[in-house]
């Protein structure tokens, strides 16, 4: 059997971006929380605020290595595995990329050390402009990352020549029909994804009586934040949806599984797609919601997958599923953030154990969210690279070989699970810890500590007078 390199290529790049994805949409709405924490501490002067920092720090500082080091080796792979992609879009790609390091990894770089380190060595104003600076830097590298993605999605500002893209408008290709909806997108899941972790975490300590004063105020805030932000991402997710359908037709027809144009389209609520037969299999629906979920309008007009050539559409099953769970942890979200309101009166929010564990639960499902809407939006692009303009089997390596794509595949998977492994270890550590051991403060020990030869003469002199 002979291996595929372009199959192999698309998993490992695959794999590569899931695997960086969890982190940075945490650590950029961590970052901001911190940030957060700060500004309360400095305006109130109340220490709790400060022991949540020092805590919440701690877990950002782990989170960002591991996403610093699965992030700088991600890149490698567009001259190893996509070298035609690279060389065809490097006017573009080449100076944002740069950008994102220069404006944003240098920024987070520069004051990460002030954050970590210069809490007693800088004044409390000086500590919270650096937590601001990080959390700035983490925006300002997701501001290029996703206007790079986003031109892969909807191409716009470039021109096409003798097989390389120049750059005819850099404010065409930067903000491109689809960034503003994925950057805002992108956002507020950080934001939910803090928000849940904060919570769960903070809800873990509740319930084992631990630092009972910092982390009630702390789920309080997360509380809070889940309530506001889940629905607002439900509307920016419509609203992004639209979208898709304008720029990306086949992509919205995948989601819901529709093979056949025409007006006021059923949602599915489960269904099996069958793309080699181009049905669908054990369909349960709701009349009509579809066409107005997409268009507003209950007899509006859906594309349907038949519209193009089947070699030519994404793989209808993925995109079909991810979407679904995507939407699923969404509407949960938003259901415990209803729920925290309700059990506000009385403060029951802090002495339901259900309630509680669920958050414990749920502090996974902004992950499992991001990871099911990148596959929806990556695999929904299929077999497009740039949509409409370069195919997968355009853009890859041509020198590259089935074997050669495995080994590297096998060697990322292996490396990448050392450092996942070690990482959550030590992560778990900092959660066993808890606020008690990051706010631990050094004393001396009862051995007097040795004095420096000039300071011990002195001494022996001043008791010889």
């Amino acid at each position: 059997m002979e291996l595929d390199p372009l199959l192999l290529s698309r998993i490992q790049f695959a794999f590569v971006v899931c695997f960086h994805a969890i982190f940075p949409v945490f650590t950029i709405g961590l970052a901001s929380f911190i940030a957060v924490l700060e500004a309360l501490s400095l305006k109130t002067g109340n220490p709790l605020w400060q022991r949540l920092s020092k805590f919440w720090i701690q877990v950002f500082a782990v989170v960002f290595g591991m996403g610093v080091v699965s992030g700088i080796v991600m890149s490698f792979q567009f001259g190893t595995n996509w070298s035609n992609f690279s060389y065809a879009t490097a006017n573009f790609l080449g100076p944002v990329l740069s950008y994102e390091v220069i404006t944003a990894f240098f920024l987070e770089a520069a004051f990460l050390g002030v954050l970590l380190f210069g809490r007693d060595k800088v004044p409390q104003g000086v500590h919270l402009f650096a937590a601001m600076m990080v959390a700035l830097g983490t925006f300002i590298s997701s501001f290029w990352i996703l206007s790079a993605n986003s031109l892969m999605q909807t191409p716009d500002g470039l021109v096409l020549r003798d097989g390389l893209y120049y750059v005819a408008s850099w404010t065409d290709a930067i903000f491109n029909p689809s960034f503003g909806y994925r950057f805002l997108h992108m956002a507020l899941a950080s934001f939910l994804t803090a928000s849940f972790v904060v919570a769960g975490v903070s809800a873990w300590f509740i319930m084992q009586k631990r630092e009972l004063a910092a982390n009630k105020k702390a789920l309080s805030i997360s509380l809070w934040l889940i309530l506001i932000l889940a629905p607002a991402q439900v509307v920016v997710g419509d609203f992004h949806g639209l979208n898709t359908l304008k720029h990306q037709p086949m992509k919205v027809a995948a989601m819901e599984g529709n093979w056949e144009t025409g007006t006021g389209v059923p949602l599915l609520l489960f269904a099996l797609p069958d793309q080699e037969n181009q049905q669908n299999l054990f369909e349960i629906k709701i009349p009509k919601l579809a066409s107005f979920i997409l268009t507003h309008d209950w007899d509006g007009e859906v594309p349907g997958l038949n519209e193009v050539a089947p070699e030519m559409q994404p793989p209808v099953f993925i995109v079909f599923w991810a979407f679904r769970v995507m939407v699923a942890m969404g509407m949960l979200m938003v259901l415990f953030g209803l729920a925290g309101l309700w059990l506000r009166r009385g403060d029951r929010y802090l002495e339901s154990k259900p309630f509680l564990n669920g958050l414990r639960v749920m502090s996974l499902s902004p992950f499992i969210a991001v990871l099911s809407g990148w596959i929806v939006t990556e695999t929904g692009r299929a077999p497009w690279l740039i949509y409409e303009q370069m195919t997968h089997a355009q853009g890859l390596t041509p020198s590259l070989t089935g074997g050669m794509a495995l080994f590297t595949l096998i060697g990322y998977v292996l490396v990448y699970a050392m450092v996942f492994s070690a990482g959550v270890f030590y992560l778990m550590s900092v959660f066993r810890g808890g606020l008690e051991t990051a706010n631990a403060e050094q004393t001396d020990s009862d051995v007097e500590k040795a004095q420096r030869p000039i300071s011990a003469a002195n001494a022996n002199l001043d008791g010889g007078l």
